[in-house]
């Protein structure tokens, strides 16, 4: 198992725990070091998983949005708590991290839905992904998120913050 699919299913059981226990926190560090000690005690990811649970939150409410888009049939409170997380690191990817290609982002939440989700939730997620991935390429919007982060990096740090 490489790193970083290890990375993501330590990500997915924090995020799991978060909303399990009613998403009371938005400091997930200490529940990352606990299931990197407990599931992967040699795991040297170079702070990915710190970083996806940081996007992944960071970026609740678009995230949410396209999963309440994309999966139309599924309130997102009725989705399973496993397959909801897995959504939700895999739209983070997809949308808002541009080091990770599209096609890596979906075939990792796939795996982890296959490992840890019900009997369909691997095709589930895979529906889920793959219209997201269809129609961010169609309109660009990983281009536009690109282009947003850009201008945000361009801005003096004074005007960022205010």
């Amino acid at each position: 198992m490489s790193n970083r699919h290890l990375s993501r299913t330590i990500a997915m059981q924090t995020l799991f725990l978060w909303d399990f226990n009613g998403r009371t926190s938005t400091d997930l560090t200490e529940v990352i070091e606990k299931n990197l000690e407990h599931f992967a005690p040699n795991l040297d990811d170079g702070g990915f998983a710190y970083d996806v649970v940081k996007g992944v939150i960071e970026n609740l409410n678009e995230v949410n949005q396209y999963i309440i888009r994309y999966a139309t049939e599924w309130p997102l409170d009725q989705i399973t708590i496993v397959d909801r997380n897995i959504l939700r690191i895999g739209v983070y990817e997809l949308i808002y991290d541009q080091d990770i290609p599209a096609k890596v982002a979906i075939n990792e939440a796939i795996e982890i839905a296959k490992a840890f989700g019900g009997e369909s939730s691997g095709k589930f997620v895979n529906g889920v992904l793959g219209a997201i991935y269809k129609d961010i390429e169609k309109q660009g919007i990983k281009k536009a998120v690109d282009e947003k982060r850009a201008e945000n990096d361009a801005k003096p740090e004074e005007a960022v913050q205010a």
